[in-house]
């Protein structure tokens, strides 16, 4: 996982992005759709057109950080793209990164009483 504070808060581009895109046009993408400064720390998530890959871009403080991940089956769970952009949790971005649907996490059990 992506070493980030805490208090790092992580953007979904909802919808779809071109994937060739490398530093500048994620950063640019992240100033201009998402609103939001590309240089603050937070996580911006972008997604390809079929589903399968994901780039995140991290300025950390030294410089920025282009990370990708593709799923060899299934694809990424995503929000549509009408939401234009999502704050989501840590623990959602790592349910997104293992390709598990975040929006709804079940719980495989809880115990019924006590003791």
């Amino acid at each position: 996982m992506i070493p980030v504070p805490a208090q790092t808060r992580v953007w979904l581009a909802a919808g779809v992005t071109d994937m060739r895109k490398g530093f500048n046009g994620l950063s640019a993408l992240a100033e201009k759709v998402l609103e939001q400064d590309p240089y603050s720390g937070h996580l911006f998530v972008f997604r390809g057109r079929r589903g399968d890959l994901i780039k995140v871009i991290w300025f950390d403080g030294q410089g920025a950080c282009l990370f990708s991940k593709r799923l060899e089956k299934g694809r990424f769970v995503w929000p549509s793209p009408a939401d234009g952009k999502l704050s989501v949790t840590g623990a959602q971005m790592a349910m997104l990164l293992e390709g598990i649907d975040w929006r709804t996490p079940q719980r495989t059990w809880r115990p019924l009483t006590v003791g």
